[in-house]
């Protein structure tokens, strides 16, 4: 065997470890999958036969009665508008609110940034209660309204600590020396930071984004009378709901009357809802990654 072959070859420490980690992720990938091929099989197959169980990936007796039974309850198409404008609307509004004020917080002249940002620590685990918070927004005039869904939740404690935390590793040479030529912190804001800081500002807005998309509850408490402004989550609970009161009756599904049950109406309600997150993700997870690891992690 000569010199070039001997570096060539590797350990078998080497090898064995690699084989180890192919076979953990394959697992691993294994085990994240199947419960959303599992629920996307359960959304697609016969109620009253989905009860009887033992159905994995793929569905055994196909049927598109649970989508179908989704797509035409009466307000479906309104809560989906609303919650699509929702997310479109909080997700702007609440990144460039939280960018603006992470940005004030990060900038060393700033003299009460310690004060603040301690104050927007205490935030995160200290409030009011539903009650004092219900009648804030009332006398405020928020509820029965659009604006309930995105002007209480336009700046986040969390969300603005990140960015801060990323902004603050930004060089300040890039600062100063737009200052020399007489930029302003508008336009450092904008022309500067706004830039370098893209992945941040991914990785916020899809956390915007899925807690808009996902939230129900404020649309039942604030909105309710109000079916103009329903969500889509909002109908979905309630579907939900009303389909597990009425498959009590054991009659009903020994004879057949009903073909959906809970638990493939909650396997397409789950398929409905995600969709439109997942079709997403992939898009935003080359910043998310990065916005998230740099943006956590900082001395």
């Amino acid at each position: 065997m000569n010199e070039k072959e001997y570096k060539v070859r590797r350990p078998v420490s080497d090898v064995i470890f690699e084989i180890f980690v192919v076979l953990f992720l394959a697992i691993f990938v294994v085990v994240t999958l199947y419960p959303v091929l599992n629920t996307v099989a359960l959304s697609f197959n016969d109620g009253i036969d989905a009860v009887r169980g033992g159905i994995y990936l793929l569905p055994r007796k196909f049927s598109m009665k649970n989508y179908q039974t989704v797509f035409a309850m009466q307000n479906i198409w309104v809560g989906a508008k609303i919650t699509v404008l929702r997310t479109v609307v909080a997700t702007a509004t609440s990144l460039f609110a939280n960018a603006l004020l992470a940005f004030v917080v990060s900038r060393k002249r700033f003299l009460f940034k310690s004060q603040l940002s301690l104050f927007w620590v205490i935030t995160m685990y200290v409030n009011g209660g539903m009650i004092p918070v219900f009648l804030l927004y009332k006398n405020l005039g928020l509820t029965g309204t659009f604006h309930v869904y995105w002007v209480p939740g336009m700046i986040s404690a969390f969300n603005m600590l990140v960015m801060r935390t990323y902004m603050e590793g930004i060089p300040e040479s890039l600062e100063e020396s737009a200052q020399l030529d007489g930029a302003g912190y508008w336009v450092i804001f904008k022309d500067i930071i706004s830039p370098l800081s893209k992945p941040v500002y991914a990785t916020v807005a899809l956390f915007i984004a899925v807690w808009q998309w996902n939230s129900w509850f404020d649309a039942m408490l604030y909105n309710r009378m109000k079916t103009e402004y329903t969500t889509l989550q909002y109908e979905l609970m309630k579907l939900l709901s009303s389909v597990m009161q009425q498959s009590g009756s054991a009659e009903n599904a020994k004879n057949g009357a009903n073909t959906i049950t809970p638990i493939t109406i909650r396997a397409a309600v789950t398929v409905a809802t995600m969709l439109p997150i997942v079709c997403l993700y992939p898009f935003l997870q080359r910043y998310f990654v990065t916005g998230l690891t740099i943006g956590g992690v900082k001395e």
